[in-house]
């Protein structure tokens, strides 16, 4: 039997223009006339968990090639190119992985983020994705750091399933116990994850809901999604958010909710009895390409416009390259207005590769 390797080349590039000085007005619009106001920011490719929409372990086995740390970004040419993002109109930044909390010393990068701002000298809304195996120990230093908010993925409460998710065996207390340290630290609102996959988890949804009830915890139910090549996505396995709505209503009566900024990808529901509040993320179902204001940094440095392109450009060669921030800014509003994507919007008319350029980026390589 062959082995399935996933080359690092895989996660092909293209040059980002070069000679392109501009001055950042913070009005930069796409080819849709979308704004760019969200950057994520993988600081890591790396992740002690293996779930299988993700990072499957048959795939990302102990003979990886994972990035050498030489190719990362450094936090100073993270930093920089953020101040350049915010010029830009950036107004959220979120750090993501892999697993962030995997990078060495990440309250360092956080603080330098932290003391970003915008061109009207507001500071940036400043927040983490994390999936919690690490965040009992680092919560309170984050907080420390400037950092704002997280966002912790969980899949379910059930021990079993969890650690069947996970596929390292990891116990769900010591998610909890993270929750409960951010919670406690003054990192919040707290936004918890669960991706729901029909036939392994959907289960789980009630319980979760019943469990974040009333504690100001927002619970997010994703759909899973057909992102990277290495999850076996099918769409049998996909649970509609109406279904999932459907479900907790049977329960506890729901109300809508208006979305809380522009670009917000998930729909929030009220419990009529006051209880908070939950989202759903339909990106299969219900696409919400028409307002996606979002772009991605790889850990590395290519800029991806699309959770699901197939290509990103290197902004990397311009920072190491001695690009001035000026021609820094000029590369990175020539990519924006180019942008036309809405992956999510065509996806019935796509093949599977998603059209030229050949296979979809990895979401443990430009976070979700």
């Amino acid at each position: 039997m062959t082995d399935r390797v996933i080359p690092l080349l895989d996660q092909r590039s293209v040059a980002a223009p070069r000679g392109l000085a501009a001055t950042p007005t913070g009005l930069l619009g796409d080819q849709l006339g979308r704004p760019l106001r969200d950057l994520r920011i993988s600081v890591t490719d790396r992740c002690n968990f293996r779930c299988s929409y993700c990072m499957p372990k048959e795939v990302f086995d102990k003979d990886h090639a994972y990035l050498p740390h030489a190719d990362l970004l450094s936090f100073e040419e993270i930093t920089r190119i953020a101040r350049v993002f915010a010029a830009h109109g950036v107004r959220k930044i979120r750090l993501t992985g892999g697993e962030p909390l995997l990078r060495k010393n990440l309250e360092v990068l956080v603080a330098q983020l932290a003391a970003l701002r915008t061109p009207e000298g507001e500071p940036l809304d400043l927040t983490l994705t994390t999936n919690g195996s690490l965040l009992a120990r680092k919560a309170r230093a984050l907080r420390e750091a400037g950092l704002q908010r997280v966002t912790v993925s969980l899949d379910g409460l059930d021990d079993v399933v969890f650690r069947r998710m996970n596929d390292v065996d990891f116990p769900v207390a010591e998610v909890l116990a993270g929750i409960d340290a951010a919670k406690a630290a003054g990192l919040g609102p707290i936004k918890v994850n669960m991706v729901v996959k029909r036939g392994t988890n959907e289960h789980e949804i009630i319980p979760m809901a019943r469990h974040f009830r009333g504690t100001g915890i927002v619970l997010r139910f994703i759909e899973y999604m057909d992102v990277g090549a290495t999850n076996g996505w099918r769409m049998d396995e996909v649970l509609p958010s109406a279904e999932v709505v459907r479900h907790i209503a049977q329960e506890w009566p729901l109300v809508p909710l208006e979305a809380a900024a522009p670009g917000e990808t998930a729909q929030r529901w009220a419990y009529a009895d006051g209880a908070g509040e939950v989202g759903v993320i339909s990106s299969v179902t219900q696409a919400f390409c028409g307002d996606c204001n979002r772009a991605r940094l790889s850990t590395e440095g290519k800029l991806y416009l699309c959770l699901f392109a197939t290509q990103g450009h290197d902004l990397r060669a311009l920072v190491r390259g001695g690009a001035a921030d000026e021609e820094l800014a000029g590369a990175i509003a020539r990519i924006w207005e180019g942008r036309a994507d809405r992956y999510s919007q065509l996806r019935g008319s796509l093949p599977a590769d998603a059209g030229p350029g050949g296979r979809r980026v990895e979401m443990s390589y430009i976070g979700g």
